[in-house]
């Protein structure tokens, strides 16, 4: 992978996974390990330039929609795509599962159905372009299921910390290379969505080249039957997921945590802007400055993840962000205001609070996805991978229809009264979801032995026994 090349992650004893060994398992070279880091790479350029940048200067631009409008306009097209995507991840987590544990064709299938309407919007009409935006951010939603779920392709129980640190470290190596491009060449807004397309398609080839599949031959195939059944799968993951002990009171509080997690993601940049008062060029730096520090501690918590256990790191992160919540709130208080425009103008106290709250939510935002897929993978049998990767994806994203919408209603209501006030307001609202989750998943363990994990001390843990009545649907057909 010449300069995105990752360390080589070391075999371990054999752990309870692949029959064959995992000194046999071409997934786990470092040349297969690094495709798949490389789609994280590739997926965090349109999270960054589109999701967290382009689209909400796109919107909010006077020839569009306007500040006020435009970050209403912004929300509810992120909740509506979010929306769609949370009602059918547990669907198409469910069919992945069928389909004898095969997930790479649904990757494929959403990564282009992302990249494609991408590459357009920046050329379309307001309202055509908010519709493929809708389109785009759902599949790229849709994807993660997937990748997310096919860490246990390329990792092994005691490794799969590190490997998630450094896919996520990585990743955000592509939030650097495409901000680098847009300010070093200047790109205007309209033609980011085009050159995010093109690198996100580009560093996706390879986890569809290099990583191999292994189906499960005993499993039948996908039919329609199981497509129409699996609309019905959602009451069956629930009962599922009632076995798995800590299992439901994680799912809900990672309801309430993604609500700050996934509004800062896509309001980061808008804030910056109109809040604190730095130029779309000026914002685009900052946060790319703050990438770095995402980037080197994407790392730490992945060691800490296999040392500490994920539960452990997790609540680690959740406490570093309700800090960091609170003190970016405070910085806006020290910002000045623009004698002429009337709008916001940063001071040097506001900046130097900004720049720290920044650092402590980059850092916690690597943080968060590290630990938590780790956490759930310790929290599922190893045939319900994709099934519980459905409903975990569902809390997550039903949660950012919540936080889009009550955060965009608030400075559209507020924002005339308030001023930057309104802003404010709306970052108190993600500090509360905050620390609800974080209440919620103290008490839940990382060593449920049913996962056929490796426990923190290192123990293998046995296989799962499940009840009878409760086997996958592959299995009762």
């Amino acid at each position: 992978m010449s300069a995105l090349s990752v360390p080589s992650v070391p075999a371990p004893a054999p752990a309870p996974e692949p029959a064959a060994g995992v000194g046999r398992d071409p997934n786990l070279r470092p040349v297969a390990q690094g495709a798949w880091v490389l789609y994280d790479f590739a997926n965090t350029i349109f999270s960054f330039a589109i999701v967290s940048g382009a689209i909400g200067l796109w919107l909010t631009d006077d020839a569009r929609f306007g500040a006020g409008t435009g970050q209403l306009v912004l929300s509810l097209a992120v909740a509506i795509s979010v929306g769609l995507n949370a009602i059918v991840s547990p669907v198409l987590g469910a069919l992945s599962d069928r389909g004898g544990g095969r997930r790479l064709p649904f990757l494929f299938a959403f990564t282009a159905l992302c990249v494609g309407p991408t590459a357009v919007i920046g050329f379309s009409g307001p309202l055509l372009g908010v519709l493929l935006f809708v389109v785009a951010n759902f599949a790229y939603q849709a994807a993660l299921i997937y990748y997310d779920a096919s860490i246990k392709l390329v990792s092994t129980p005691r490794t799969r910390g590190r490997l998630s640190g450094i896919g996520t470290g990585i990743g955000y190596c592509g939030t650097v290379v495409v901000g680098l491009l847009i300010f070093l060449f200047d790109i205007p807004v309209e033609a980011r969505f085009v050159l995010s397309a093109v690198l996100f398609g580009l560093f996706a080839v390879p986890v569809f080249v290099v990583i191999r599949e292994r189906p499960d031959p005993s499993a039948p195939s996908l039919t329609f039957a199981d497509v129409v059944s699996s609309w019905r799968q959602l009451a069956t993951t629930i009962a599922h997921a009632r076995e798995v002990p800590g299992l439901p009171r994680f799912l809900v509080g990672r309801f309430f945590y993604s609500d700050a997690v996934n509004t800062v993601i896509v309001v980061m940049t808008v804030v910056a802007v109109e809040a604190v008062g730095l130029t779309a060029g000026q914002a685009n730096l900052v946060l790319l400055s703050l990438t770095v520090v995402a980037i080197l501690m994407s790392f730490a918590w992945g060691w800490m993840a296999d040392r500490a256990g994920p539960r452990r790191t997790l609540i680690t992160v959740l406490a570093s962000w309700a800090v960091g919540l609170v003190i970016g709130s405070l910085s806006l208080s020290l910002n000045g205001t623009d004698p002429v425009t009337g709008g916001p103008t940063p001071t040097v106290p506001g900046m130097a609070l900004f720049l720290v709250a920044g650092a402590i939510l980059g850092s916690g935002l690597g943080g968060v996805q590290v630990a938590d897929r780790v956490f759930m993978v310790r929290l599922s049998p190893p045939n319900r991978v994709g099934e519980f990767f459905g409903v975990y994806g569902l809390v997550g994203k039903a949660s950012q229809v919540i936080g889009q919408v009550l955060y965009g209603a608030i400075v559209f209501l507020l924002l005339d009264s308030l001023g930057v006030g309104a802003y404010q307001v709306a970052i108190l609202s993600l500090i509360v979801t905050m620390l609800i989750g974080l209440w919620l998943v103290w008490p839940v363990s990382d060593r449920w032995a049913g996962s056929g994990e490796v426990a923190d001390d290192g123990a293998a843990a046995p296989p799962p026994r499940l009840a009878p009545d409760r086997a996958p649907l592959e299995e009762r057909s």
